[in-house]
């Protein structure tokens, strides 16, 4: 059956700035308390989305959630009037007040994980969202974000959602992030490949530096609920030495589409039996599976880290080719940027590279790859959807000016505790809810 992969980003929220919140995330870490530019870090978003979908690919928007996060801070103890609220927590802990104004929900590569109508038992598209446990400024999100997908994805004779995970290291779930599928077209059924940091209820080898946030039970768990077979199922380790090395996801060292496998030759732990499984299974299929490995001497994993090589959108053209999308970083960078260069003269089936600026979102640890929840889609599915949240012209234009009213072009911790911003926070959402007619997501209070 003929299908589309639609990519769903993330838009930057409003109270985006530079904490260093996230543990393992290098990037991240090493630009904390920089002034960011929340307007610059969207409009370089939605200019991605928007040059995708001119190019022909399905492109959709998802939104950012309410920030700072009040209903949880009252949940924490704090009373009063939401000024009053605000005043307390920036006095108690600044901290705190950073972690529940983060806008990480734009890093919808784990809002969730997806598996298409193709591949489950009951031939719907199945959706569990991550509970993002390591992290409690992410773990706050997967309410609101299974709200989100409901809205959109409404439509029980297409669509199931699962909840997330429970809320315990043992489920540590970082949604699609973690997560490969490979096939010879997105309609037909396909081999979905689960990439784990640990074992939680076995022994086994774990990194030492960083934490390890997937966990196999927690893979285990969602192909079940999706009812995905043995047969076409993969669970392979990631490598805990690049863990080690700053690579918290998997997206971070390897990326897929149709049947090939952009990797870093230091990605896995046993790349070669779980390379020989998936060959078997896709070759069941009658599909071929096709590895791209980046030799260690031409492209470090420093190199993969610093420039988010992998943490790029691997699309199928028209002409059946493969396009990569990388962020500015990687063009500036000379081993990586020979590597693509060589790459695209190549044989293989990715012939162009795109580069986009994301430095915003790159500062804060995320590049192309992050922003995007991909959700593979038959047309009748499509059709389904709410259609609002789908790239067009009109769309552009309305989230332009949209952003142009309400963000800021420059925000520190400390402006976090303004109520102002708060206000500002609601009222861009109310309008965007709007804009994309997904009802109300934001139960707000009054400041």
């Amino acid at each position: 059956m003929k299908a589309y992969e639609v990519n769903f980003d993330g838009l930057v929220g409003l109270t985006h700035h530079y904490a260093g919140l996230s543990f393992g995330n290098v990037a991240s870490t090493s630009n904390q308390n920089m002034e960011s530019n929340p307007k610059l870090a969207a409009q370089q978003g939605l200019l991605k989305m928007k040059a995708l979908s001119d190019m022909g690919f399905k492109q959709a928007v998802l939104p950012p959630q309410e920030r700072p996060h009040l209903p949880l801070l009252r949940q924490l103890g704090f009373s009063g009037s939401d000024q009053q609220v605000l005043a307390a927590v920036a006095k108690h802990s600044p901290q705190l007040l950073s972690q529940v104004s983060s806008a990480s929900s734009m890093w919808t590569a784990n809002a969730a994980t997806m598996s298409p109508s193709a591949d489950t038992h009951d031939g719907r598209a199945h959706f569990t969202v991550a509970n993002l446990n390591n992290n409690f400024h992410r773990a706050i999100e997967a309410d609101t974000t299974s709200a989100t997908l409901k809205a959109i994805f409404n439509h029980d004779d297409y669509f199931v959602h699962h909840d997330a995970l429970p809320q315990q290291a043992l489920w540590g779930d970082e949604g699609a992030a973690n997560h490969n599928r490979l096939c010879a077209d997105y309609g037909y059924k396909g081999v979905e490949v689960f990439v784990y940091g640990r074992q939680a209820l076995s022994s086994g080898v774990e990194p030492t530096r960083y934490p390890a946030r997937q966990t196999l039970e927690a893979s285990q768990a969602i192909a079940r609920l999706h009812g995905l077979t043995p047969e076409q199922t993969v669970f392979v380790q990631q490598n805990p030495d690049v863990i080690d090395q700053g690579v918290f996801h998997n997206d971070v060292i390897s990326v897929s589409n149709g049947p090939v496998l952009f990797y870093h030759q230091a990605a896995f732990l046993d790349a070669k039996s779980a390379f020989a499984e998936i060959g078997r299974k896709l070759a069941e299929l009658n599909t071929d599976f096709i590895p791209i490995e980046v030799p260690s001497k031409q492209v470090s994993v420093q190199d993969a880290v610093e420039t988010y090589l992998f943490n790029s959108q691997l699309l199928t053209k028209a002409n059946g080719k493969m396009l990569l999308v990388v962020p500015e970083e990687s063009r500036q960078h000379p081993r990586v940027w020979q590597y693509l260069s060589d790459l695209i003269s190549s044989d293989y089936p990715i012939d162009e590279v795109k580069v986009f600026d994301l430095r915003e979102s790159m500062r804060n640890g995320g590049g192309p790859a992050c922003l995007r929840q991909r959700v593979v889609l038959t047309q009748s599915e499509l059709n389904a959807i709410t259609p609002q949240v789908l790239m067009t012209e009109s769309l552009f234009t309305s989230l332009n000016a949209w952003i142009e009213r309400f963000y800021r072009d420059r925000l520190r911790e400390s402006d976090l505790a303004d109520p102002q911003l708060l206000m500002e926070n609601r009222q861009a959402l109310d309008e965007l809810t709007q804009i994309l007619n997904l009802g109300s997501l934001y139960p707000f209070q009054q400041i």
